[in-house]
């Protein structure tokens, strides 16, 4: 199909995987920075830690408060604002001048990113069929790794030709670009003046209710729903080894192997190239399971499982002899995550009302968020002192206990809102 044939909806999910792109540039500076900060700012890895730490603790409040946000203010208007948030609170970073500052800077960027994973999620819920959601949600999940991939080389090459400072300067006005795009680009399918009257009828005829009367769900029927806690709970399991694969690589490769600024930007983007190929693996295989005869919801927990074995790779990186093969197992945790987690936020979508998935997201990132912020907690507390490879068993551990909760409690008919 020539790219003029393309339906409208596949551009827009391209809109939001560029977002998503930029999303995680921005978060990803002060990672592959953290070696060069931790120098000037004379930080130890707890201090470090902390930096983190306030990125997550923000975040991770706000990602229900931005899913709120999203559905009170629409899609386009909500993202925007966010957009131009985390552009800004990025560029500031160049400010600071120590440990607090950065700190600081870091916990309105965490604010403002939040909105992202819940703006895709409540984009495709809007904007897809039921049986292309997996695929539309796994192309701007595949944003969030092609974000870490392109930071390495990008931050790398910034503090190199001028300072740390310009990183955090290019990626923050990359970010504000978009957010142009996004405002002149994007409108509801209701509201979109170039989607064609076939395409709309293809969508409102895909789309799935679980709401009671076609009502969107409150928060609080959300939460009384089993099948929200058969999502959060597997993702407050996940989401620290992403945590740990976006904030600690640099410094891992640092510590174990002493590997230079120039080395790390050669070396660290293989694992979220890896991932990439994770995202496509969550949208492409439940179609072909489907296919074979399973539900939607089971093509869902299957995906999600085959990524969490998968995640007994990098609880090996122990056993690694070099840093390419540790950057291997790495890269194996990279795929098994995004691959287990598309199938998670899909989930979002195919068991909530279009009009509540922003706030099920945004409450699900919330749980996610929590387990990654106790996560590196115990990385500050622990890793000088008794190293990183301990932590990467648990990770796969989390992964498939993850797993078990959620064929435990997803139900092949999600319980109806009320």
């Amino acid at each position: 199909m020539s790219p003029r044939r393309l339906p409208l909806r596949w551009w827009i999910i391209g809109l939001v995987t560029l977002g998503t792109i930029l999303n995680y540039l921005a978060r990803s500076t002060l990672s592959v920075a953290a070696p060069t900060l931790k120098e000037a700012f004379a930080m130890s890895t707890e201090d470090y830690s902390w930096v983190v730490l306030a990125f997550q603790a923000s975040y991770t409040v706000m990602q229900t408060v931005a899913g709120v946000i999203l559905d009170a203010l629409g899609t386009r208007l909500g993202f925007f604002l966010f957009a131009v948030g985390w552009a800004l609170s990025n560029m500031a970073h160049a400010l600071a001048t120590g440990t607090i500052s950065l700190a600081a800077f870091r916990a309105l960027l965490g604010a403002t990113e939040a909105a992202a994973i819940p703006a895709g999620t409540k984009t495709v819920a809007e904007w897809f069929p039921a049986g292309e959601r997996p695929l539309a949600t796994s192309l701007f999940q595949m944003g969030t790794s092609v974000g870490n991939m392109i930071a390495p080389p990008l931050v790398a090459f910034c503090i190199l030709a001028w300072n740390w400072q310009s990183a955090f300067i290019v990626t923050g006005a990359l970010s504000l670009v978009w957010a142009g795009l996004w405002w002149f680009g994007y409108r509801a399918p209701q509201d979109h003046p170039k989607l064609s009257d076939a395409e709309r009828a293809a969508i409102i005829a895909g789309q799935t209710r679980t709401g009671a009367d076609g009502q969107p769900a409150t928060r609080a029927a959300v939460l009384r729903n089993r099948g929200f806690w058969a999502i959060a709970v597997p993702r407050f399991l996940a989401e620290p080894a992403w945590q740990t694969f976006n904030f600690f690589i640099p410094l891992y490769l640092v510590a174990v192997w002493h590997l230079d600024l120039k080395s790390i930007a050669l070396w660290a983007w293989l694992p979220f190239l890896a991932a990439d190929f994770g995202s496509l693996a969550a949208g492409l295989l439940p179609g072909r399971l489907m296919r074979r005869g399973a539900s939607l919801l089971a093509s869902r927990k299957i995906t999600m499982t085959l990524g969490a074995l998968c995640m007994l790779g990098p609880a090996c990186i122990g056993l690694a002899t070099s840093p390419g093969m540790a950057i291997a197992l790495f890269c194996i945790g990279g795929f098994a995550h995004q691959m287990l987690n598309g199938a998670l936020i899909t989930l979002c979508a195919d068991v909530f009302d279009a009009r509540a998935v922003g706030s099920a997201s945004g409450m699900a990132g919330t749980a996610a968020w929590v387990g990654g912020m106790l996560f590196t907690l115990l990385i500050g507390q622990s890793a000088d002192q008794f190293g990183y490879n301990p932590l990467f068993v648990a990770l796969a551990g989390l992964d498939l206990i993850g797993a078990a909760v959620l064929w435990a409690l997803l139900r092949e008919k999600p319980p109806v809102l009320r």
